[in-house]
């Protein structure tokens, strides 16, 4: 009996290694088939959108916005995107204002240009945070990861505070309309539990020291040995730089009320946008369309680049007020078209930035390692020299003992 319990307890043993490893390569495979499900699946909404629109119809509205009124469009964002360097400014006053601005552009390009989810666009901003050949902060002090990753993460909170702020102005804005109760409703409920999510994450960024550790021990395993600890060893100073950060709610309100003046700028933009579509809607209602867009986005920030959703949503929302759907996919086609010649020039400089880094680095260690290749040589040169002065020094005494044993030894002639 004992024998067989044993080989009972070795085969329940066994059957759970099994039933983990197969679950580990589930996750595994779902984490890299998700993005590309979620991506063919925003293309096939995206044609359907497109198919019932019509080309022609799209294509004529377009023509009625002309290049002139395009870079307008493209002009009204760059203020947009200062002012959103402005935000990020007011929350992380450490950190030069054209570094923040840079690396607040180089976190929406990638979201927009690459086929990343608004995830992947927060990785390459923290990247963007710390490029350049020298990053420093005002202060002088050498910015690295816990800096980066500490002054990202407030700028997205404060930016989630003004957008939940935003989205319940345009809720308000959208009461009353035919039709829009399909959308009040379940956009209350999005912004319940993305306030609760809100609250839980500053919670965390304020006393989740204990939580960061156990992540980054958990990560660590997955990464290479060297940031491994630099990952764990630096654990302690990213809270502390939390922390710091978290010290003053004065700064924190004033980013996001920052972030929220921003959003309303965007609202603006899609005002002057459908006017330039031939669609006479008031400000407030292009407020309401925004706001709500907005809200259908981050709803479905796992699709990347939002491919299909903000068409969907854009289309939804002007039939509410009254809008085409051609204008509304026209509208969709201009934000992207805006999007890209703005990211993609954004994406080329950062890459080029982090090219010179490289090659910066590349120089210093290939320096360092002719340095030390030098520096053996002389060692070894050194001791073979003074190995040889020795060796030539103790014969020269033997010599010089032996001779003077003969002369001792010899018999004087006088």
């Amino acid at each position: 009996m004992a024998f067989g319990g044993k080989r009972l307890q070795d085969w329940n043993i066994g059957e759970l290694c099994v039933r983990a490893c197969c679950k580990r390569h589930v996750t595994k495979t779902l984490k890299k088939t998700l993005p590309i499900i979620l991506s063919l699946l925003g293309v096939a909404l995206f044609t359907f959108i497109a198919a019932k629109a019509g080309i022609h119809p799209v294509m004529e509205a377009l023509g009625k916005v002309g290049v002139g009124g395009f870079f307008l469009l493209v002009l009204a964002q760059l203020i947009i995107d200062i002012g959103l360097g402005i935000a990020w400014k007011a929350s992380v006053p450490q950190i030069g204002f054209l570094r923040l601005t840079g690396a607040r552009l180089v976190r929406d390009a990638a979201g927009a240009c690459l086929p990343f989810s608004q995830l992947g666009g927060m990785v390459l901003g923290v990247r963007a945070t710390l490029a350049g050949r020298s990053a420093q902060a005002l202060d002088g002090e050498d910015l690295h990861w816990p800096e980066g990753v500490a002054s990202n993460l407030v700028d997205i909170t404060t930016e989630v505070l003004g957008q939940i702020a935003f989205i319940l102005v345009a809720i308000l804005c959208l009461v009353g309309h035919q039709g829009a109760a399909r959308f009040i409703w379940p956009l209350m409920g999005g912004m319940v539990l993305l306030s609760l999510g809100i609250a839980g994450f500053i919670w965390t960024q304020h006393r989740g020291g204990s939580m960061i550790r156990k992540a980054a021990m958990f990560f660590g395993r997955h990464i290479a040995a060297d940031w491994r600890e630099s990952l764990i060893g630096n654990t302690d100073i990213f809270q502390a730089r939390l922390e710091s950060l978290w010290s003053r709610p004065d700064r924190i309100m004033m980013g996001a009320l920052s972030h929220f003046i921003c959003w309303v700028g965007g609202a603006a933009a899609t005002w002057i946008a459908l006017t330039l579509l031939g669609a006479h809607v008031g400000f407030l209602s292009a407020l309401a369309i925004e706001g709500v867009v907005c809200g259908i986005m981050s709803a479905g920030f796992l699709v990347p680049a939002a491919l299909g959703v903000q068409e969907a949503a854009y289309v939804a929302l002007g039939l509410i007020f009254g809008i085409d759907s051609q204008i509304s996919l026209s509208l969709s086609l201009l934000r992207r078209g805006r999007d890209i010649l703005i990211g993609i020039p954004v994406l080329l400089g950062w890459q080029l930035v982090e090219m010179s880094r490289l090659r910066k680095e590349s120089g210093r260690a290939t320096s360092s390692r002719d340095k030390t290749v030098t520096s053996v040589l002389k060692k070894t040169t050194t001791s073979v020299m003074s190995g040889s002065s020795k060796k030539d020094g103790s014969s020269s005494r033997d010599t010089e003992e032996k001779d003077d044993a003969a002369f001792a030894t010899a018999p004087r002639i006088l």
